[in-house]
């Protein structure tokens, strides 16, 4: 298991390159782990930059980058995040592999974006686990390592010491998604806001959607959403939302499942448990009046449901979430 993040020092995040890494991956990872901020309140991670090989790393498009520490960074890092791996077939440094592995064996979490999780593969550390990695390639990964169940219907799988993510943009889903699980909702959300992004997707979305949506559908899909954020404590139903939306039952169904990978029911559901969260986290209100606010219609429901989600009882998730925030305004990005 992990070991638990302090809220009251800052976790330590190694982000590991090589020659040959894809720029994007690693800036995803860098531009949410490395800024200063402030504005959170909470002692924010500190982040080291580590290459797995010696001298200046030649990245994808032939860009030279000479990072500040080496693998010996890994061995006080709380987290290890490795976006990317130049190539499936190639048996990453041994060094990598061993570095990776004492620090997974002390208790540090381990990430990966895309082909990152090869490296993980060849660590060992997915044997007898689920995992996943860009739709390309779940079946190159899956051929290789037997003993790993591979998942490409996800957008990221958290088997709690070990972290993995589809495709390139995904991590920043996985990565928002420790966030939460460190921080908690509001500080997740305040994340996102500031590198505009949707503050959550399920993990369990396709990394594929089947088809596009129709022009014109979109809008009225995103205005229902907001609508229904903006009114959760209302009693809603399939009928009334497609009556809202103008949508036939049907094609809101649809509609929702190609944009989400939830039926509107369940993403409601979904709303609904993230803004409890964020009532747990900043209030010290009555666990019924938090279940008002958010739209249950008994403490019964809304218990069930937010243990479904946040794997905690209300209590529990209070409890170790709550803390103190005053957010300063955002200042850059």
């Amino acid at each position: 298991m992990p070991s638990p993040i302090d809220p009251h020092a800052a976790p330590t995040v190694a982000i590991v390159a090589c020659h040959g890494q894809g720029l994007f991956e690693f800036g995803c990872a860098v531009g949410l782990f490395a800024p200063v901020r402030p504005e959170l309140g909470v002692s924010w991670y500190a982040t080291q930059l580590c290459a797995a090989e010696p001298g200046a790393l030649r990245m994808l498009g032939n860009a030279h980058v000479q990072l500040p520490h080496g693998l010996e960074a890994l061995d006080h890092a709380d987290i290890v995040v490795v976006p990317g791996w130049r190539d499936p077939a190639e048996r990453p440094p041994q060094a990598l592999l061993d570095a990776i592995t004492r620090a997974h064996n002390r208790g540090a979490r381990i990430a990966s974006i895309c082909s990152g999780a090869f490296v993980l593969a060849w660590a060992g550390l997915l044997d007898g686990r689920c995992a996943t990695t860009h739709w390309r390639l779940t079946e190159t990964l899956a051929q290789a390592f037997p003993d790993i169940t591979v998942r490409e219907d996800v957008l990221y799988v958290d088997a709690g010491s070990v972290i993995t993510s589809a495709g390139s943009a995904t991590g920043m889903d996985m990565m928002l998604h420790m966030v939460r699980k460190d921080y908690g909702a509001r500080v997740a959300n305040l994340v996102a806001e500031r590198l505009v992004l949707a503050p959550w997707r399920d993990a369990e979305r396709s990394q594929r959607v089947a088809r596009t949506i129709p022009l014109g559908e979109p809008t009225r899909l995103a205005r229902l959403m907001e609508w229904v954020r903006r009114n959760l404590r209302e009693t809603h139903s399939l009928r009334s939302l497609s009556e809202q939306a103008a949508l036939s039952q049907r094609t809101l169904q649809r509609q929702f499942l190609e944009a989400t990978g939830l039926s509107p029911i369940d993403w409601l559901i979904r709303e609904r448990v993230a803004y409890a969260r964020e009532l747990l986290e900043t209030t010290d209100r009555p666990l019924h009046w938090v279940a008002e606010q958010a739209g249950f219609g008994s403490q019964e429901s809304f218990r069930r449901h937010f243990r479904g989600q946040a794997e905690a009882s209300p209590t529990e998730y209070r409890n170790q979430h709550r803390r103190s925030l005053s957010p300063a305004p955002l200042a850059g990005c």
